[in-house]
C-alpha cells in the first residue's frame, strides 16, 4: 500500500490536533503517511521530502505548523501537489500560523483550512482525491450524508428537554 496524502508536521507536540487528520484519512480507507519536519530545524529533509514526493505517488500533503509556520509555504515553494495548511494554535492565540500559512506570494498557493483544522484537512484531500477515484468519491459523499444524520439527532435531543417556557 502505497500513501496518497503525506501528512507532515512541524513538530511531535502539533500530533494532538493533526491526529484527527490521520483519524479521518484512515476513515475515508485512504493509505497516508506521517512524518515531522521543520522548516528551520531540518531544511534540507524538507527539502527532500518536497522534491520527492511527487514521484512516491503522493497526490496531496498536509502540512501544519504553529508560531512562525513557514512548513506549507517551504513545502509549496517546492513541488506541484496541492497543499493543506494547517494552522496550529501555539502562540499569539494562533494568528501568526494563520497569517503565515495564508498570505503566501502568487504562484505559491497554499489551501488553509482553520486554526487546528485537521480534520477539515484530511476531509479536503479526500475531496481533491475524490475527483479521480470514484471509490474515495462514493465514501466523501457518504460522510457529507451522515453530518446530515447529525444535526436530526441533535435537534431530536433538544426537542426532549423541558423547560417552563421552552415553545418547541
Amino acid at each position: 500500500m502505497k500513501p496518497l496524502v503525506s501528512v507532515i508536521m512541524g513538530s511531535t507536540s502539533d500530533w494532538p490536533i493533526m491526529e484527527k487528520a490521520a483519524k479521518q484519512l484512515n476513515d475515508f480507507q485512504i493509505p497516508f503517511e506521517i512524518n515531522a519536519l521543520s522548516a528551520h530545524r531540518t531544511p534540507e529533509k524538507v527539502e527532500e521530502f518536497a522534491k520527492n514526493a511527487e514521484s512516491k505517488g503522493i497526490k496531496v500533503i498536509i502540512a501544519a505548523a504553529g508560531m512562525a509556520a513557514h512548513l506549507p509555504g517551504v513545502i509549496a515553494s517546492m513541488t506541484p501537489l496541492p497543499i493543506i495548511g494547517v494552522p496550529i494554535k501555539s502562540s499569539l492565540e494562533g494568528l501568526d500560523a494563520i497569517l503565515a500559512i495564508l498570505q503566501m506570494p502568487p504562484g505559491i498557493p497554499v489551501a488553509t483550512v482553520a486554526l487546528n483544522g485537521a480534520q477539515n484537512a484530511a476531509i479536503l484531500a479526500a475531496q481533491i482525491l475524490a475527483n479521480g477515484d470514484a471509490d474515495i468519491a462514493k465514501r466523501v459523499k457518504e460522510f457529507k450524508e451522515s453530518l446530515k444524520g447529525k444535526i436530526i439527532q441533535a435537534n431530536e435531543e433538544l426537542a426532549e428537554k423541558s423547560f417552563t417556557y421552552k415553545t418547541n
